[in-house]
């Protein structure tokens, strides 16, 4: 799975927004939308959050787990902790970069709030790195990958998948089976 797939996974989850214009219900494919009256708070997805902010229709209200004092806890809780620890978001890294790319107005501290979600990825992406070493030098034959999100097995899959099929290779050459005879004249 590409990056930009995994980004459109992410635009289906619901944000907050406080529409400035008037519609009823709209009836759409993934489920009915709205009302939207001026002021009043009403979930949409992400796609259609981004969409009304760029044609200035409305406010986005942040997620709420999108706030400086959480983020980082949940950064210091991840340095902390030898394994993975669950996020706030199965695309947390996926919304903060849409959401401050696109509404970074209606977010207080972005800037904060972007670097404290990079902390938190460079700090995954180091564990899930040390991870892979020892699961490689180990020789195991599976893993257990509890609380990591789709962008984060989607940026190691690859590697890993690539690095068992060696192993594998590895060790289907060195066990001796029917057709891998040594040179018997």
């Amino acid at each position: 799975m590409e990056p930009a797939e995994v980004e459109f996974l992410a635009e289906k989850e619901l944000v907050t927004i406080v529409p400035n214009f008037s519609l009823d219900r709209i009836h759409l494919i993934g489920g009915d939308l709205g009302p939207f009256n001026p002021g009043l708070p009403v979930e949409v997805p992400v796609w259609l959050a981004i969409n009304l902010k760029q044609r200035q229709k409305c406010r986005l209200i942040p997620p709420e787990w999108m706030d400086v004092g959480k983020l980082e806890e949940i950064r210091d809780q991840e340095r902390k902790e030898d394994t993975f620890t669950p996020m706030p978001s199965p695309y947390y890294m996926e919304l903060t970069k849409l959401l401050l790319n696109y509404a970074s107005d209606n977010i207080p501290k972005a800037d904060e709030i972007r670097t404290l979600v990079k902390d938190t990825w460079d700090t995954r992406m180091a564990k899930l790195r040390l991870s892979a070493d020892s699961f490689v030098r180990q020789q195991e034959a599976h893993a257990k990958l509890d609380n990591l999100t789709l962008m984060e097995i989607n940026t190691t899959g690859t590697f890993l998948t690539q690095a068992l099929d060696h192993m594998y290779k590895l060790r289907t050459n060195l066990q001796p089976g029917e057709s891998a005879h040594s040179q018997d004249f």
